[in-house]
């Protein structure tokens, strides 16, 4: 229960989760962290569920999807695979509900956009988890951009690397096209990044070109066409030309993210698995800042929840993101919440590395609707 504006007690918001993987582990611990409920699940099929909500600590199992959206919660979590996504987010939308959907929103541009209207004309809060701007380092970064700190952009390197589908034998449901959708290392964690310059910069990918490989053409005895690796030299629309490397074939590389901007007069460098610290470039020399909320920007020290020195990571990030959406769920202004609009933003961007990809040419991103 908390206490609202006009001093009575308000009911907990209820979440519901649709899928019992290890996004809705991370989904659930996030609910609990804003105050909520996590209420109710339906994961593929009835055992499933079961075990979901024993594991994860819900409170009841719906008898399939049909019956959670149907139910009193409040805000659908689509953690299910990504095919799925378009229906389950629309028909929440339709009954609704609130809906906190995984990326890709869908995977096809045509279904991201349907979800993204009816988002806008809704009156729903649609989120999306591009969790990663919950970093308070990079809202940092984010920050002295906006102050013009770095001067004019002139060039990003950006990467995001992993190693669990190294071998042939690493199989997942995201390699199959039919659940994972016609991408997958650029749909599954380009987006991330994507999402990361976009943010962190103010500026639109306006211009891209786009190579992609897949390693292992079969994997566990079944023919694989999706790609292992994508890497993108694009343009901002300020002028900044920048690279991203992309690959879940990279030995060693655990969950890699890293961006660094440069401009005229300063650099920085955002590590994700470094997430306190933001590395700042000059030609005088150069220096690692370290998350300190007495000293951050205040969107960075807003998110810093515990004293300097004590480490912070994803499930913080991931709990700033659930908690900001549940906030405006309860109609407070949140600054930075990732929705279906840049869900929708993300998947034209996928299109156009697979289109650039397929005819070795230059391809002007098509704009979304205005944020």
């Amino acid at each position: 229960m908390t206490t609202n504006v006009t001093g009575t007690v308000a009911r907990a918001l209820r979440g519901g989760f649709l899928g019992g993987g290890f996004m809705a582990a991370v989904h659930s611990r996030a609910v609990r962290a804003a105050r909520a409920t996590p209420a109710l699940i339906a994961a593929s099929n009835p055992g499933s569920s079961a075990m979901a909500a024993e594991d994860l600590g819900i409170a009841a199992v719906a008898s399939d999807p049909a019956a959670l959206i149907a139910s009193d919660v409040d805000v659908v979590h689509v953690c299910t695979p990504n095919s799925t996504h378009a229906a389950f987010a629309g028909s929440a939308l339709a009954a609704g509900k609130h809906v906190i959907c995984e990326k890709p929103l869908a995977i096809s541009v045509g279904d991201a956009e349907v979800l993204a209207a009816t988002a806008r004309t809704s009156g729903l809060i649609a989120a999306v988890p591009f969790v990663y701007r919950y970093h308070p380092m990079v809202r940092e970064a984010r920050a002295r951009i906006a102050k013009g700190e770095l001067g004019a952009l002139l060039t990003l390197d950006c990467s995001y690397l992993q190693d669990w589908l190294l071998d042939s034998g690493d199989v997942d449901w995201r390699v199959n096209p039919a659940l994972g959708g016609s991408s997958r290392a650029f749909a599954d964690i380009g987006s991330h990044l994507c999402d990361l310059i976009e943010f962190v910069t103010g500026e639109r990918i306006v211009r891209l070109g786009a190579r992609t490989r897949t390693v292992h053409t079969e994997r566990a005895g079944s023919a694989v066409t999706t790609e292992d690796i994508a890497a993108v030299l694009f343009e901002l629309s300020g002028g900044a030309l920048g690279t991203m490397l992309v690959s879940q074939t990279a030995p060693g590389r655990k969950n890699a993210l890293v961006l660094e901007v440069h401009g005229t007069a300063e650099s920085v460098r955002f590590v994700q698995e470094r997430p306190d610290e933001l590395w700042v470039g000059r030609r005088t020399g150069s220096y690692v800042l370290l998350r300190d909320p007495e000293t951050a920007s205040p969107d960075a020290a807003r998110l810093s929840l515990v004293p300097a020195g004590h480490p912070m990571g994803y499930q913080d990030a991931f709990n700033a993101f659930i908690a900001d959406a549940y906030a405006a769920v309860r109609g407070e202004q949140v600054d930075g919440l990732p929705t279906f609009e840049d869900g929708l933003r993300a998947v034209r961007l996928t299109q156009a590395v697979l289109d650039s990809a397929a005819t070795k040419q230059w391809i002007e991103v098509t704009e979304a609707a205005p944020r």
